[in-house]
């Protein structure tokens, strides 16, 4: 025998909602199978209900397309952080610059090797470091470093920088918003439950088959068991 199950995804919830309203606007309020409480609850839930929904979807959509780019310009940004302290180690070992700079940059003078940059944390560090340490550096009035130079640093910094932020505000904006849908989701599974509580007492006197028949034109699903005959009349008056 068919049972009622209730839905189960978001978007199985608006369908639920949207069929129970788009039947009751071709009925008269004699023929409507629940109450006018329950249709005045589901016009003022619905649409909000859809508003969050399209909010987290878009917030989502967003948030992918920005980590995307974010990817993309963190490789960038981490090369060139870490090409500049290359090249600031070949200056020195050529004796264009004196060991003693390194400390600019936050680094012992006899450490030779170039800082691990393997993670957006370490390049938003170490980018920092690198463009403050070099600024400090000129204003002695120093030589400048080329290949790359100061403002290709900061360029493609500045550019990982803005999008790891936004990425940031992002995802804090979808985990507030998947709070909302949870809540949002809590209400409809409620209203829905009220909904086809209604629905069906109101067909309860009619037999089982088209019972079910008259309640699934209000949007109530019915579903056979696994173990029951695959292909069976969903309404058959024999269950």
């Amino acid at each position: 025998m068919p049972y009622r199950r209730l839905p189960n995804t978001d978007q199985a919830r608006l369908r639920a909602l949207k069929a129970a309203m788009s039947k009751a606007a071709d009925l008269s309020v004699r023929d409507l199978a629940f109450s006018q409480s329950t249709l005045l609850q589901l016009k003022g839930f619905y649409p909000h209900f859809e508003q969050v929904l399209q909010q987290y979807q878009h917030n989502r959509e967003r948030q992918a397309s920005i980590g995307k780019l974010l990817g993309e310009h963190f490789k960038a940004a981490r090369l060139y952080v870490s090409h500049f302290l290359q090249v600031l180690n070949f200056c020195i070992a050529r004796g264009e610059l004196k060991p003693q700079v390194r400390k600019f940059f936050n680094i012992e003078p006899d450490h030779r090797s170039v800082p691990e940059i393997g993670t957006e944390q370490q390049l938003l560090d170490w980018g920092k470091v690198v463009i403050q340490g070099e600024e400090a550096r000129m204003a002695t009035g120093a030589t400048r470093i080329y290949n790359p130079s100061l403002a290709m640093v900061k360029v493609k910094y500045e550019k990982f920088e803005e999008l790891y932020n936004l990425h940031k505000d992002l995802l804090a904006t979808s985990n507030k918003l998947m709070d909302k849908v949870a809540e949002f989701r809590t209400q409809a599974d409620r209203l829905i439950t009220q909904l086809w509580n209604e629905i069906e007492g109101f067909y309860e006197q009619l037999e089982p088959g088209e019972r079910r028949r008259r309640c699934s034109e209000f949007g109530v699903v019915y579903v056979y068991r696994p173990s029951e005959r695959e292909g069976a009349d969903e309404f058959s008056e024999a269950d």
